[in-house]
C-alpha cells in the first residue's frame, strides 16, 4: 500500500511537470514550419560587412586611374623603374612606353 501511494505521488508529479501550460508552450515552435517566407528570410542573417568591403575593393581595383595603371606598367619593367627614380614615373612612362601606338 505504501508503494502504491508513493507511485501515485510520483505519477502526479510527473504529470504536472509534463502537462504544465506556459506562455511558451502556447506559441508555435520555430521548427514546426521549416520554410520561411521571403520577408522573414533575411531577418536572422545579417549581411557580412567584410564581404561587402572586399567586393568594393575589387571594384576599385578594376577602375584604376590611368596614372596608377601607367605606374604599375612602369614598375614591372626594370629600366623604366630605374628611370622613374631619377625623373619620375610620368616621364619614365613617356620615355619607355609613350611612343607606342595602339592599333
Amino acid at each position: 500500500m505504501r508503494t502504491l501511494i508513493i507511485f501515485a505521488i510520483l505519477a502526479v508529479l510527473v504529470m504536472t511537470a509534463t502537462c504544465y501550460v506556459s506562455v511558451y508552450s502556447e506559441q508555435p515552435l520555430a521548427f514546426s514550419d521549416p520554410f520561411f517566407n521571403r520577408r522573414r528570410a533575411h531577418d536572422f542573417i545579417q549581411a557580412d560587412t567584410r564581404l561587402e568591403a572586399i567586393s568594393q575593393e575589387r571594384i576599385r581595383e578594376r577602375n584604376k586611374a590611368p596614372q596608377e595603371r601607367q605606374r604599375e606598367i612602369c614598375e614591372d619593367y626594370y629600366p623604366c623603374e630605374l628611370y622613374a627614380f631619377r625623373h619620375g614615373y610620368a616621364a619614365a612612362y613617356r620615355h619607355y612606353f609613350g611612343r607606342r601606338r595602339t592599333k
